[in-house]
C-alpha cells in the first residue's frame, strides 16, 4: 500500500499497462484508479491536481497519474456529453465498466491479485477485441479505438458482436460527431503502429471507411494493370504499401505519404481502367483537401503531395535522363532537405514493394537517387565562377549539379 495515499483509499493499475503485461508486451506508464476517498483528501494528502473534466492527481513523487475511480452518464451527442460521478462510494468495478474494451478493462490490486469482471484476459486468449457494454457507442471515439488496437495488436480482431455495435453506430450518425483533432490522433497512433493496414480494414468492414475517409475507401476495387499490378486492386495495394513501409520507418511522415500516394487512381474514370495515367497531379488536390479535412500536420500534408507528384519518377529511375532526375531532387528539396529526401525514397520503395510476389524485390531505383544527390550535393557557389551574380549563381551552380549527375548517372 502506497503510506501516501488518504486512510482508507486503496489504488488499484489499470488500463493498458495491465493488458500489456498479460501480451508479454513492454511497459507503459503506469495509471492508477484509487477508489475509497475524495479529492479533497488526496490534496491534502499531497497529491498534485491535474485533472480538468475529472479529479486526475499525480503522485507527489513518482509522477504516476491517479484518477478516482468514476462513473459517467451520457447527456449530449458526441464525445465530450458525459457527466462524471466520482465519489468514495464508487468501487473499481463500476470504473472498470465505463471502459471500451474488454481488454482495456482489467485491473491489479497492489498485492498483484487480477480484477477482471469482463473476461478480459479470456479475450486476449482469444485475440478479440469485444465492447465492454451497450455503453461503447455513447462515444463515437471508441470506433477509431478498436480499428487502432486492431492494428497495434498483432493477430487480434474485432469480434462479431462488437463489429454488428461499430456497424450500429455508423448507421446511426454517432460518428458524424467526431472532431478533427481525434480521428487524426487515433489515426496517427493506428499509422504508426505495427500493421496500420488493419486500422483501415476495421473501418471499412464496419462501413466508417466511406464516411470518415472516402480518398481511401473508393480504391478498393479499382483495378490496376496485372503487368505492374499482381494483386489488381488498388486498395489491396495500398493496405500492401502501408504493411511495406512500416518494416522500413516508424516515421510517420512517410506513412501518411504511403497511404495517400494513390488518392489519385480512385477518381480515374472508369473508361480508362486498368491505365491511370495523370493520377500523380490528380492525387494531390485530394491530399490537400484530406488534410485540411482532418487538420493533418504540415510535414504529413507536404511529404504526401511530393509522393503523389513524383513517385512515379522514382519507378524510372533507369529510363529518365539526368536532368529530370535532377529536377526530382530539386522538386523534393533534397539539398536542403536531405531528411525528407530519403523519407520521400523510402515511401516510393514501399510503393514498389507493395505488390502481390514483389514484396522482398530489390529496389535499385532509390539507391540510384541516393547516388545523385550524393554527387551533386557538395557543389556551392564556391564552386562557380566569382565574376557571376545574382540569377547566374544560381543557374551556374545548376549546371556544375547536373555534370556531377550525369557522372554517375
Amino acid at each position: 500500500m502506497d503510506t501516501r495515499l488518504p486512510d482508507g483509499a486503496r489504488r488499484y493499475l489499470v488500463g493498458g499497462v495491465v493488458r500489456d503485461e498479460l501480451l508479454g508486451l513492454p511497459a507503459r506508464d503506469r495509471d492508477w484508479v484509487v477508489v475509497g476517498t475524495t479529492p479533497e483528501s488526496m490534496q491534502r494528502a499531497g497529491f498534485l491536481p491535474v485533472g480538468k473534466d475529472f479529479p486526475v492527481f499525480l503522485h507527489p513523487e513518482t509522477r504516476e497519474e491517479h484518477a478516482l475511480a468514476r462513473t459517467e452518464r451520457k447527456t449530449a451527442p458526441g464525445y465530450k456529453g458525459f457527466v462524471f460521478h466520482a465519489d468514495a462510494d464508487v468501487t473499481i468495478e463500476q470504473d472498470l465498466a465505463r471502459r471500451d474494451l474488454t481488454i482495456n478493462a482489467m485491473a491489479r490490486d497492489e498485492d498483484g491479485s487480477l480484477i477482471d469482471p469482463f473476461d478480459g484476459q479470456a479475450d486476449i486468449d482469444a485475440r478479440q477485441l469485444r465492447h465492454v457494454s451497450e455503453a461503447f457507442v455513447e462515444d463515437p471515439v471508441r470506433l477509431l479505438r478498436v480499428a487502432k488496437f486492431a492494428a497495434r495488436l498483432e493477430g487480434f480482431t474485432v469480434a462479431s458482436d462488437t463489429r454488428a455495435v461499430l456497424e450500429h453506430m455508423v448507421d446511426g450518425g454517432e460518428i458524424d460527431a467526431l472532431v478533427p483533432e481525434r480521428v487524426w490522433q487515433e489515426m496517427h497512433d493506428a499509422l504508426r503502429a505495427s500493421r496500420p493496414g488493419a486500422f483501415f480494414e476495421v473501418l471499412r468492414d464496419c462501413g466508417a471507411l466511406k464516411k470518415l475517409f472516402p480518398e481511401v475507401d473508393r480504391l478498393f476495387g479499382v483495378p490496376q494493370p496485372e503487368k505492374w499490378h499482381p494483386e489488381i486492386d488498388t486498395g489491396v495495394h495500398t493496405l500492401m504499401v502501408l504493411e511495406q513501409i512500416a518494416r522500413l520507418t516508424d516515421a510517420i511522415e512517410p506513412r501518411f505519404a504511403a497511404l495517400a500516394h494513390d488518392f489519385g487512381k480512385g477518381t480515374t474514370p472508369r473508361q480508362h481502367w486498368p491505365s491511370h495515367r495523370g493520377h500523380e497531379e490528380r492525387g494531390v488536390k485530394l491530399i490537400e483537401a484530406f488534410c485540411q479535412r482532418w487538420r493533418v500536420p504540415n510535414d504529413c500534408r507536404e511529404l504526401a503531395v511530393l509522393v503523389s507528384r513524383w513517385h512515379t519518377h522514382v519507378h524510372k529511375a533507369f529510363e529518365i535522363r539526368p536532368d529530370t532526375a535532377l529536377k526530382v531532387i530539386e522538386a523534393v528539396g533534397g539539398f536542403r532537405h536531405p531528411g525528407r529526401f530519403e523519407q520521400f525514397l523510402l515511401a516510393c520503395e514501399a510503393d514498389a514493394r507493395g505488390r502481390t510476389g514483389l514484396e522482398d524485390r530489390d529496389y535499385p531505383q532509390a539507391g540510384r537517387f541516393r547516388q545523385a544527390l550524393a554527387a551533386a550535393a557538395p557543389v556551392s557557389a564556391a564552386d562557380v565562377s566569382s565574376d557571376l551574380e545574382g540569377k547566374a549563381i544560381g543557374e551556374a551552380i545548376r549546371h556544375q549539379r547536373l555534370n556531377a549527375i550525369k557522372g554517375v548517372w
